[in-house]
């Protein structure tokens, strides 16, 4: 639903929820709110203001388990459930908890922020490039806008924001939410959200929001004492009690809260964490063409998933893409050299890995993976563009999920992150990066809770025994050094300061990624709609054994050839030919001097941009990745 105000360009939203509390006839001088609560557990329902002078009142069944009731409160009245044995409940469409997930739920207008920038209408998806960041780390809401003209002006198209559905505690990473239509309390107030996405908008920016649909938090979810069907009977996750996506009224509670960011908040996209964990492709299918169905048709709406099962089904109509795991887990091995826990299926030969993920999406496309017991993982996916894969050197995952939370920076050599942070940012597929990458950061990001009593020391001990199985990790002493999550320092340590001056070394990692983002901007967006893969080489050392090193081509939308070629190794690798047309970018300095003499050195990547290459050039040698069909 949309509110005009009597200002054309200024404009009011709000999303108009079946259920949870919506206010009604907020212009007239006695509002109401109509509430509705699915509770087929319960015999009798409540609804209980916080103010005593609001005597409580009585919910009506309605069928299946449906309550509803009609309050003459406004905007700003706090109330909660009450169900059976006297137990009080938040809402579970809780439009915001200011007392956080053990407070009392609180009615909102939605129409009080009145949006500038109702223009906006996003960026084509080809247009982003990706900046994954944490709210609280950030300084909340204020904190992220206040850095938003830097990302701007870096290149960045689009910033990610980890889940801000209301969790416990003042911080986490956000993935342990109960209360999903609710923003974190701890982050700001509703409006200063949307003012942030506003701010946003007015820069060019689209802003994304990851959400879980696949499990709730182990604290503050009380839909299991009221709402038992809810969750699939003997079905247990590693998270608890599975959802049940067979029911309409799950199906529903989630689709409504995708549309519900998208619309009333304004966000750009949804990232879908753990899509593989919520186990029913058909309601994704079925989330996706509503979300689809009922946006604005001239908005530029997006929706990525995080799926380990690669089902590139989901990618050929419904989802704009996926983070690509494959291409982080092939590098990582690459740059780093570790080959436990999930790099084990990229410990051999991660270079064909990358050059399988360069031509054709995914490494891993219905072979069997080491990692879940030989048995096969994914789908076909060359058919796919380059754009619907998204690829990154970093994420909260990737570094959040080591024992110490180390980036990059600090296990690998600079010269060859540099390397694959060019490829990275001149892949045709969309990059992502993670927030204070562009300088360089050592800084770590580390796993950060609030819990308390037994919970806490039940998820500090848990997080010490996942590591036993790593050799760095066996001795318990070791295990000893891993951060308290609940410890207020690991939040400390892992939040990045305001302001810090740019320092020489900064200052260089800034230019080389605005650098590249240019080149990305004026030489690849534009022609990045309808590429396709023509391929990936792995390049051989002297003695003719497979390098760390490839040549990868994609034809863009106008006939053109981009051209990369990547060395990870710690020597020179043969150039079968020099590639034609301009170099558009090159680390190290002045490496073209060197391809010309046909040798790509060590940590090395560099970018053409050419003429059409005549297909039979890139199909001549075993070690080419291709595509099985004709290329079109």
């Amino acid at each position: 639903m949309t509110t005009l105000s009597h200002d054309p360009q200024v404009r009011h939203y709000m999303h108009c929820l079946p259920f949870g509390a919506q206010l009604t006839g907020a212009a007239h001088a006695q509002p109401h709110t109509r509430f509705r609560f699915w509770a087929p557990s319960c015999d009798k329902v409540q609804v209980v203001f916080e103010d005593e002078a609001c005597a409580p009142i009585d919910m009506t069944p309605s069928g299946n388990g449906w309550f509803e009731a009609r309050a003459e409160c406004g905007s700003g009245a706090l109330y909660r459930y009450r169900i059976s044995e006297g137990q009080l409940v938040p809402d579970p469409a809780s439009r915001f908890q200011p007392q956080g997930v053990h407070g009392p739920s609180e009615v909102l207008d939605a129409r009080g922020y009145a949006w500038q920038h109702a223009h906006w209408r996003g960026r084509p998806w080809e247009d982003t490039v990706l900046y994954e960041v944490h709210v609280g780390a950030l300084g909340g809401y204020r904190g992220v806008m206040k850095r938003l003209p830097a990302l701007a002006d870096i290149g960045i198209t689009a910033i990610e924001l980890m889940p801000l559905n209301d969790y416990p505690g003042e911080r986490g990473w956000g993935y342990d939410v109960v209360l999903p239509y609710a923003p974190h309390a701890a982050y700001g107030t509703p409006d200063e959200l949307k003012a942030l996405i506003d701010t946003a908008h007015g820069l060019g920016l689209q802003v994304f929001l990851d959400v879980v649909y696949n499990h709730f938090g182990p604290d503050g979810n009380w839909l299991g004492r009221y709402a038992k069907p809810f969750f699939k009977a003997g079905k247990r996750t590693p998270w608890g009690d599975a959802l049940d996506f067979a029911r309409p009224e799950v199906r529903d509670f989630y689709s409504d809260n995708a549309l519900y960011w998208l619309t009333e908040y304004r966000f750009d996209g949804l990232r879908i964490d753990a899509a593989h964990a919520i186990d029913n492709p058909e309601w994704l299918r079925e989330l996706a063409d509503h979300v689809h169905a009922r946006v604005e048709p001239d908005r530029h709406v997006h929706l990525v998933l995080e799926n380990e099962h690669n089902e590139a089904n989901l990618l050929e109509a419904h989802f704009d893409a996926q983070w690509n795991d494959d291409a982080h887990h092939a590098l990582h091995v690459m740059l780093i050299g570790e080959s436990e826990g999930y790099y084990r299926a990229f410990a051999n030969h991660p270079i064909r890995h990358l050059a399988r993920v360069l031509g054709e999406g995914f490494a891993y496309q219905g072979d069997p993976s080491p990692v879940h017991a030989d048995e096969p993982r994914g789908e076909p996916s060359a058919h796919l563009p380059p754009t619907a894969f998204v690829m990154f050197l970093q994420n909260h995952d990737q570094i959040g999920n080591r024992a110490l939370g180390e980036r990059l920076r600090a296990l690998s050599d600079d010269g060859a992150l540099r390397a694959a942070t060019a490829l990275l940012l001149l892949s045709p597929q969309i990059p992502l990066l993670f927030m204070e990458e562009e300088y360089g950061s050592t800084q770590p990001f580390q796993f950060f809770t609030a819990f308390e009593g037994e919970l806490a020391e039940a998820v500090r001990e848990g997080r010490r025994k996942e590591f036993a199985a790593f050799r760095a990790f066996s001795d318990a002493s070791r295990r000893e050094q891993i951060p308290d999550p609940n410890d207020l320092q690991t939040f400390v340590n892992s939040s990045p300061p305001a302001d810090v001056p740019l320092d020489d070394d900064r200052r260089a990692w800034m230019h080389f990624y605005k650098s590249a983002l240019t080149v990305r901007a004026r030489l690849l967006m534009p022609r990045l709609h309808d590429a396709r893969p023509l391929g990936a080489t792995v390049l051989v050392d002297d003695a003719g054994h497979a390098a760390n090193a490839l040549v990868a081509r994609w034809r863009l939308a106008d006939g053109e050839t981009w051209t990369i070629a990547l060395n990870l190794g710690r020597e020179g690798a043969k150039l079968d030919a020099q590639p034609e047309g301009m170099v558009v970018f090159e680390t190290p300095e002045r490496a073209r001097d060197i391809t010309d003499r046909g040798v790509l050195p060590e940590s090395a990547c560099v970018a053409w941009l050419t003429g059409a290459v005549p297909e039979y050039a890139l199909h001549h040698d075993a070690r080419v990745v291709r595509r099985e069909e004709p290329l079109a």
